[in-house]
């Protein structure tokens, strides 16, 4: 469990929801490094080309998008829709923002997540704990340094943010095919994530923790295990986790009520 820590908000979609509380484990922002090439998925004959289960209805484009290398100014002025400019350049890390959201929203499920890869910017303080050796537990204090963070989320038109994610989208697909997926579709896999993230228990009381060498951990092996995703729910307490959860449940209805009209 790293100290200080947390990601928050909403990564165009919900993983810059999680990506903000997660990140503020970390001291110092990361530079982004483009993530080492996956093993290509084998290849489908084209009769067995992958189903696509939560397509997004595409509206025409006023004026074409820049390319993806080319895309962080369009990328800044389409989220001050959403934040004014301060909050973006207080929280997010917007150089490469498509590439890490898409990189941080695909390793949510995963035991870890690429630190330097993140799309926000670390929160000060400290990581609370509280007593020693085999009493060694979070604090309950410790859901408190979000607060700041849980406003923004709260605060966040779901509906506008999903606006500002269709309107890009083009510029997500490319950069998940472009981290290794050339047959798979981003927004199958968002969706996919968010699920994923709504299955995370609440966090037990007293939760005991241990610190092997720098970093934290749960003392339950199960919950140890969780995905890292899961593991920022569970840190951030049980009711920052809920207002997080029911954010991620209208991103998700947003996002399947603007598919394509059967």
């Amino acid at each position: 469990m790293r100290k200080p820590f947390w990601w928050l908000i909403v990564i165009v979609v919900a993983g810059v929801v999680l990506s903000v509380i997660y990140y503020a484990t970390q001291k110092k922002p990361p530079r982004y490094v483009p993530p080492p090439a996956e093993a290509p998925a084998p290849a489908l004959p084209p009769s067995a080309e992958p189903e696509i289960r939560h397509p997004i209805e595409q509206a025409p484009q006023q004026q074409s998008l820049p390319t993806l290398k080319e895309s962080d100014p369009a990328v800044k002025e389409s989220l001050g829709s959403l934040w004014d400019n301060k909050t973006l350049e207080q929280v997010f890390n917007l150089n490469e923002f498509v590439r890490r959201v898409v990189a941080t929203i695909d390793n949510l499920p995963r035991p870890k997540v690429a630190l330097r890869l993140m799309p926000v910017k670390p929160v000060p303080g400290q990581f609370r704990t509280a007593g020693k050796g085999d009493n060694l537990a979070l604090s309950p204090d410790n859901a408190a340094r979000y607060a700041p963070y849980m406003k923004l989320a709260d605060a966040v038109d779901s509906a506008k943010l999903v606006g500002v994610y269709i309107r890009l989208y083009p510029l997500f697909q490319q950069a998940y095919e472009e981290l290794g997926y050339p047959k798979a579709y981003f927004n199958d896999r968002l969706i996919e994530v968010i699920d994923h993230l709504l299955a995370t228990p609440e966090m037990p009381a007293q939760a005991k923790l241990v610190q092997p060498k720098v970093f934290y951990q749960f003392a339950d092996p199960e919950l140890e295990s969780r995905s890292a995703g899961q593991k920022i729910l569970l840190r951030i307490g049980n009711d920052n986790a809920a207002r997080i959860k029911a954010k991620l449940r209208e991103i998700r209805t947003e996002l399947t009520r603007r598919g394509p009209k059967s």
